[in-house]
């Protein structure tokens, strides 16, 4: 079995896509950190665990860039930090179960950005959309995917 693992940048992740890690994690036998700058709770597992880091500004996300690897998985709605676990040859996906790809990310920075200019120009843009049944049924698709390739090396 593959010793690719899954990191999850754990502060915004949904709990309903928290819940199908851990049960992916003791299925497949995957390694799952959940990484945060405050304490979580994990189901006693030995394929589960959490990392507290520092609170501060990315601290987080440099702790999972610091630590993925090729292969691995990254859980994160952080468009910049999935940008970065792609340059190492790692894959990401948001909760909602979209994947982060080389070929849309530069489009997803650009929006992210774009967005992000409104926001601070003043202009109302609205928060993400209510988490629904069918994102994480997309999410769990997602996972599926990924565990069925890595099984298959």
């Amino acid at each position: 079995m593959s010793d690719t693992q899954i990191w999850v940048d754990a502060d915004a992740c949904p709990v309903p896509v928290k819940e199908i890690l851990f049960r992916a994690a003791e299925r497949a036998q995957v390694h799952v950190t959940l990484v945060a700058n405050h304490a979580l709770r994990t189901p006693p597992s030995r394929y589960v665990r959490s990392m507290q880091v520092a609170g501060g500004f990315d601290v987080a996300d440099a702790e999972i860039v610091r630590r993925v690897a090729a292969g691995d998985l990254v859980v994160t709605q952080d468009i910049p930090l999935a940008a970065q676990v792609l340059d190492k040859g790692a894959q990401a996906v948001n909760p909602r179960g979209v994947p982060f790809t080389p070929d849309s990310i530069a489009q997803q920075l650009s929006m992210r950005n774009f967005m992000e200019e409104l926001r601070g120009a003043g202009v109302d843009t609205g928060g993400p959309s209510a988490f629904h049944p069918r994102d994480r049924q997309a999410f769990a698709n997602q996972l599926d995917m990924w565990l069925s390739r890595r099984n298959s090396r």
